[in-house]
């Protein structure tokens, strides 16, 4: 019988977060050495991660941060919802988005190695929570923007908790302007943006590839009208710059108004403060955009369950 005692085991619990059973066989495996039993608990959450891994993690948060004239969104994904609403997972996407803002690029590898608050890196707690939390957690992607001058606004649409939600915004700001002018500005802005989920900054950032698809959309319809080849062509392009309009941030309709372009809402503001205001770029992420969830059927798994 290996030496330890129930208090070792309680440590050892409040170490890793293992199950009493758990805890009790590593003890058993190390002969008492609660450290060489954290190892092996460790070694096992990676094991257990490496394996759920192949699980769609398409819940979890957004996280905003912002230092000085720089800012970052982070998305981190779980399997489900009810972890996102995990004390434990909470904090590690705050601590992450701030671990971030340490991090030059957008490299999701480079923030997992990043050093954690506390110890570690950010991918040697990403595997503890995986661990201790029981779902796959992933790191999924991050983006920064910064000015020289100016200020970067957060939002959080239906925050979760503080800078933490499903919609994250960031609004960076150029100008020589006080923050009393831009951080109004700016908030007003990046609520526009969660609504309206602009695709780019301007028609020049549109991703070339959407573009194309549009014009092949565009074309089949004005092919349809019968009319000449001539307007057809004007048909497509107009669709093409409608789209294109509609879709850029600068040239959107702002949602406050109904009626006014962002580009003329930036440089009113500009120049009521007497000082101009570049919107220079800005961040919208969206909870899981672009992840394909798994489609379960309940009954077949159960009916395969029973047969098995």
């Amino acid at each position: 019988m290996a030496a330890f005692t129930a208090a070792d085991v309680k440590t050892l619990r409040e170490k890793t977060g293992a199950g009493m059973m758990d805890a009790k066989k590593a003890l058993e495996a190390a002969d008492g050495d609660i450290e060489a039993a954290v190892d092996a608990l460790r070694a096992k959450g990676l094991a257990t991660a490496q394996k759920k891994s192949s699980r769609t993690a398409a819940e979890g948060l957004v996280g905003v941060a912002v230092e000085g004239t720089k800012g970052v969104a982070v998305e981190v994904n779980s399997e489900t919802d009810f972890v996102a609403k995990n004390d434990q997972f909470q904090d590690f996407v705050r601590k992450t988005t701030e671990a971030a803002l340490g991090v030059s690029g957008d490299d999701v590898e480079t923030l997992k190695a990043a050093s954690y608050p506390g110890g570690g890196t950010v991918a040697d707690k990403l595997t503890d929570n995986v661990a201790t939390i029981g779902e796959n957690q992933q790191v999924r992607r991050m983006k920064t923007v910064s000015v020289n001058c100016g200020v970067i606004v957060p939002y959080v649409h239906n925050a979760a908790a503080a800078n933490l939600g499903k919609i994250g915004v960031l609004v960076a700001l150029e100008s020589e302007a006080g923050a009393d002018v831009l951080e109004p500005l700016g908030k007003q802005l990046a609520m526009h943006i969660a609504a309206a989920f602009p695709q780019a900054l301007d028609a020049d950032g549109l991703d070339a590839e959407v573009i194309d698809r549009e014009r092949k959309i565009a074309a089949e319809k004005a092919a349809e009208s019968g009319k000449p080849a001539e307007v057809q062509d004007k048909m497509v392009e107009g669709a093409v710059k409608k789209f294109a309009k509609e879709n850029a941030l600068l040239s959107q309709v702002f949602v406050m108004d109904n009626k006014t372009p962002i580009a003329d809402v930036v440089a009113k503001a500009g120049k009521e403060a007497g000082a101009a205001i570049v919107l220079k770029d800005y961040v919208r992420f969206q909870l899981g955009e672009g992840i394909e969830k798994e489609e379960t059927d309940f009954a077949a798994e159960v009916a395969a369950a029973v047969g098995g």
